[in-house]
């Protein structure tokens, strides 16, 4: 748009500008704007949705606020983060001073002791995580998988294959834990303290023996036998 400006203005092209346009296809400059029409709006839909959700009233006039104004203000936010004239590069972290100054009510989670501590110690881990051969994490408040990365000529950790493995389970009604033993081949004996895993042909249901609560933990078995290649067997 620049060169174009100044070939209107003056009438030709600098010649320093076509080294430049000989790298760049229509196709290339093409992709690059839809690329920005798409981060505008995911940001535009995700602020008047989620962010704006609980945006009633407007501080001012107290008057409600519609549907319309708050993808009115989504808009305009997400046009100024993909302004690249302010912020000038892509690896730039922004800050919350600047949501402040966009007038975003950010909460900031280090002014809170507990929650900030909660947070910098899960994102220590997180990251010493990833310094060893885990590349990958699929994690949600039950479960969590791995996915391990084995170096060209390498071969994986080679020893007598697991036969057992142990559940840490927690009755999400009365909050007693539990340890659920899981087999990998038959006939293997029930340990002390454990409870053999319920395995049943249409759904695997634990019945907590505090309270009687009935749990599906069909999810647990499904992430075992992911990571260890093995099938739970009675």
């Amino acid at each position: 748009e620049k060169i174009k400006k100044e070939v209107i203005k003056e009438g030709k092209l600098n010649p320093a500008y076509i080294p430049i346009l000989q790298n760049i296809s229509p196709g290339e400059i093409q992709h690059c704007e839809n690329a920005q029409n798409f981060s505008k709006k995911l940001v535009t839909d995700w602020l008047s949705k989620y962010k704006f959700k609980y945006w009633d009233k407007h501080t001012s006039t107290s008057e409600p606020v519609t549907d319309k104004e708050k993808k009115k203000r989504a808009n305009a936010i997400a046009a100024i983060l993909c302004r690249q004239s302010k912020w000038l590069t892509h690896g730039r972290s922004i800050k919350i001073d600047d949501f402040k100054e966009l007038h975003l009510k950010i909460t900031d989670f280090s002014a809170q002791n507990e929650l900030n501590e909660a947070i910098l110690r899960y994102y220590t881990l997180l990251r010493m995580s990833f310094e060893t051969n885990i590349y990958k994490i699929f994690e949600t408040t039950e479960s969590q998988i791995y996915r391990f990365a084995v170096a060209p000529g390498q071969r994986p950790p080679q020893g007598k294959p697991r036969e057992v493995a142990e559940i840490n389970f927690e009755c999400p009604k009365c909050k007693e834990k539990f340890l659920i033993q899981a087999n990998f081949v038959k006939n293997i004996p029930l340990r002390k303290d454990r409870i053999p895993y319920p395995i049943d042909k249409d759904n695997d249901v634990f019945k907590c023996p505090n309270c009687g609560a009935e749990s599906n933990i069909s999810n647990i078995r499904l992430q075992i036998e992911a990571q260890s290649g093995k099938k739970i067997v009675k």
